[in-house]
């Protein structure tokens, strides 16, 4: 089996693969000082909880955005898998295809094998949209190029910052609005309409102009946690695919098994 674990700055995703299928996931907030041992320890639990074997563990795949998370993961494989991690944009897990922008080696991890899964299961030109601590829009051709992209704040870091630097607004959860009207009658109604139909708003707007730029129809993929909440207010999206970074993974690592 394939152990997948995918370093955000907000969590680190670990999740077990049988061929391209995953079998389960477990989810832990992103601390960079984590040991391998207090990895070991918290993982090991669950995957006896659920059944899995750690002897089941013959290949490893770590994504980071976060590189000071990655010794210590690495550790977590030799010591307690005792498998060596392959690690995505590396030799002999690399990314394969062509990153077209000015600072190829900028690219973040989580954004390329985005733009390698999406472009294994979607046909033609592509924008992928991750919801993650930052909301990244990535244009990606029908050859599977990267030809680069843009990146706006997560909707709760604006949230956040909007609460952080104001001295009344109280903290509200993102939540899909009671309405769709934009005036509101509340202070609570009031933020929750200005960060979330503003949100709307900015990513329909950054679609429409990366399709107006490509000139050619391009297909729009969904990612990260609360792609399916904006699902149910735009019809931007022809496809959200939560699994779509995990899944790129997945795909490096067959191809490093089979070299």
């Amino acid at each position: 089996m394939l152990l997948a674990i995918d370093v955000g700055n907000t969590n680190v995703v670990f999740a077990l693969f049988e061929g391209l299928t995953i079998k389960s996931r477990w989810r832990i907030a992103t601390d960079p000082r984590r040991t391998g041992d207090e990895y070991a320890v918290w993982l090991m639990q669950l995957m006896e909880i659920e059944g899995f074997a750690r002897t089941a563990v013959d290949q490893i795949i770590i994504s980071t955005v976060v590189p000071r998370a990655l010794h210590n993961l690495q550790v977590l494989a030799d010591k307690y898998f005792k498998v060596p991690a392959l690690v995505t944009g590396q030799a002999p897990a690399d990314y394969g295809m062509e990153i077209d922008v000015d600072e190829p080696r900028s690219l973040g991890a989580d954004r390329a094998v985005n733009a390698i899964a999406a472009h294994a299961k979607y046909p033609g030109d592509l924008i992928v949209v991750d919801f993650g601590t930052a909301t990244t829009f990535d244009a990606i051709d029908f050859n599977g190029a990267y030809k680069g992209g843009s990146i706006a704040p997560g909707i709760n870091l604006s949230l956040d910052a909007l609460v952080g630097n104001t001295a009344k607004l109280p903290r509200i959860a993102i939540e899909s609005p009671r309405s769709d009207s934009v005036i509101g009658r509340n202070t609570e109604d009031q933020m929750l309409i200005g960060v979330f139909w503003g949100y709307v708003a900015m990513i329909e707007g950054l679609i429409a102009r990366m399709r107006a730029e490509i000139g050619r129809p391009a297909k729009v993929i969904a990612t990260g946690g609360l792609a399916i909440l904006f699902q149910k207010h735009t019809s931007m999206f022809d496809a959200v695919d939560p699994d779509l970074t995990l899944e790129g993974m997945a795909i490096l690592a067959e191809k490093a098994r089979k070299a």
